[in-house]
């Protein structure tokens, strides 16, 4: 069975050392090509060097950046089948997954992901990646928690980001209870996950916290 890969972080980058290894490793290194997406806006060109400057040092050196819309174009999506690794930005969490996952670019992405190619999720990428999606009232335009739909990337758990810099202990809490699901991972902003498999789990640093259901 051909092993998944997810990196998932809770805030900004770059990647740290060790999952910047790793990332690139299952990213093919030297022959590997990866896509970031990300919504456009002032300075993102060189905003995207803090993405790469690690995983370049690993021997990452081709990039592909598509910038995200509601109507992506051919090109855009077929930039990403074709690549070997995917990173998705940080940002507006609601138009993060609108972007993704209401368009062709999900589709991708989850096939690739099943078929071996390493996802990884700063921040807002981070929120959208499991089966559920939950934005904190801090980070929508309504003020209050919401449960959506993720990309299903991994299942059984809920994600929050920010966790100390958001207080978001009680809103962890409260969706592991409304979800049922048993267990939630709290990411600090220099934090970091590794989910291989989905369960198997490895974390490069102690920025993260673990509630389970109760």
């Amino acid at each position: 069975m051909t092993a998944k890969h997810l990196f998932l972080f809770g805030g900004s980058p770059p990647f740290n050392d060790n999952l910047g290894e790793k990332f690139a490793k299952y990213a093919g290194n030297e022959k590997g090509k990866v896509a970031i997406l990300f919504i456009e806006r002032e300075g993102w060109k060189e905003y995207m060097k803090i993405y790469t400057s690690v995983l370049k040092r690993f021997g990452l050196k081709e990039y592909e950046y598509v910038a995200l819309s509601s109507l992506p174009s051919e090109k855009d999506i077929e930039q990403v089948k074709t690549s070997s690794g995917i990173i998705i930005s940080g940002g507006a969490t609601e138009l993060y997954r609108s972007y993704i996952l209401k368009t062709g670019i999900g589709v991708a992405v989850k096939e690739l992901y099943e078929n071996g190619v390493p996802v990884a999720g700063f921040s807002a990428g981070a929120l959208i990646a499991p089966e559920h999606c939950v934005i904190p009232p801090i980070d929508n335009s309504k003020n209050k928690q919401l449960f959506l739909s993720g990309l299903g990337l991994i299942k059984n758990c809920t994600i929050s980001v920010h966790y100390t810099k958001w207080n978001e202990e009680q809103n962890l809490r409260a969706a592991i209870e409304k979800l049922r699901v048993p267990v939630g991972y709290g990411i600090d902003d220099e934090g970091s996950i590794y989910f291989r498999n989905e369960k198997s789990i490895e974390c490069d640093s102690h920025n993260y916290y673990v509630l389970h259901h109760l």
